[in-house]
C-alpha cells in the first residue's frame, strides 16, 4: 500500500492545505449525512431490522459532529455544495432503489460501496491526519466496519434471491465511485493520500465483502473490473 511519509512535513494551518480540506473535510460530513438518511430509510424497508439501524443511524450521525469539529479545529469552513454535488449520483441511485422497494440495491450502495469507500479513506488520512482528526478518525473508523457487517449478513442470508439485483447494482455504481475518486485526486494528494492507495484499499475492502456475501473470487474479479477504466 503506497503512502505518503509526510506527515510531519504537512503545515495544517497553510493556504493550500486548508483549501483542498474544505472539500475533503465536506465529503466526508455530507457522506456520514448521506449514511444517517439512508439508515432511517432502510429501517422503513426492513422493519425486522429497525431497531438496529435506527441505531447505526444514529452513530452516522455522531460521525458526523465529529468531522465538522476536525474543520472547526483547522478554521476551514467545509464546502458543503460542493460535497452535496459530489455524492449526487450515489444519492440519486439510492433514493430510486428505495422508492421502488430495491433494498438489496440499497444495502449494496450503503453498506458496501459507501461504507467501503469510507474505510478506505479514512484508514489512508489517519496516518497523515493532524492529531485532533487522527483520534476522531479511529473511532469512526471502528465503527464503520459494524455497518458494513450489517450489509454483509443481511446479503449473505438472502444471497441465491438477491445475486442478480447485486451484479446490476454493482454495474451501476461501481464506476460511480473512480468517477468520484478521480474528481478529488488532487486535494487528496495535498493531503497525503495518494489516489493509487485509495483505489487498492477500496478494492480489498470492496472484493473482501463481497466474498463475505457468497461471490466467488471469479464473480468478484468480473464484478470489480466495472468502471476500472475509469480509475
Amino acid at each position: 500500500m503506497q503512502q505518503l511519509e509526510v506527515s510531519s512535513e504537512l503545515d495544517f494551518q497553510s493556504e493550500i492545505y486548508k483549501d483542498a480540506y474544505s472539500r475533503i473535510n465536506a465529503i466526508v460530513i455530507e457522506g456520514e449525512q448521506e449514511a444517517h438518511d439512508n439508515y432511517i430509510q432502510l429501517a422503513e424497508l426492513l422493519p425486522d431490522q429497525k431497531e438496529e439501524l435506527i441505531r447505526l443511524s444514529k452513530m452516522e450521525n455522531r460521525h458526523m459532529k465529529g468531522f465538522q469539529a476536525c474543520g472547526r479545529n483547522l478554521s476551514v469552513t467545509p464546502d458543503m455544495e460542493f460535497a452535496h454535488k459530489y455524492f449526487g449520483d450515489l444519492h440519486g441511485n439510492f433514493q430510486k432503489a428505495a422508492a421502488t422497494g430495491n433494498v438489496v440495491t440499497c444495502l449494496l450502495i450503503q453498506s458496501l460501496i459507501i461504507e467501503c469507500f469510507a474505510i478506505a479513506a479514512y484508514n489512508i488520512y489517519i496516518p497523515v491526519a493532524d492529531a485532533f482528526a487522527k483520534k476522531i478518525t479511529e473511532g469512526v473508523v471502528k465503527d464503520e466496519y459494524m455497518h458494513l457487517n450489517f450489509g454483509e449478513v443481511w446479503l449473505k442470508d438472502h444471497f441465491e434471491e438477491s445475486k442478480a439485483e447485486l451484479e446490476a447494482a454493482n454495474r451501476e455504481n461501481l464506476p460511480i465511485v473512480w468517477r468520484m475518486l478521480n474528481q478529488v485526486e488532487d486535494d487528496a494528494r495535498i493531503l497525503a493520500m495518494e489516489k493509487e492507495a485509495l483505489v487498492e484499499d477500496f478494492m480489498i475492502a470492496y472484493g473482501e465483502a463481497l466474498s463475505n456475501i457468497g461471490f466467488t473470487t471469479r464473480d468478484i474479479m468480473r464484478m470489480s473490473a466495472y468502471g476500472l477504466t475509469a480509475a
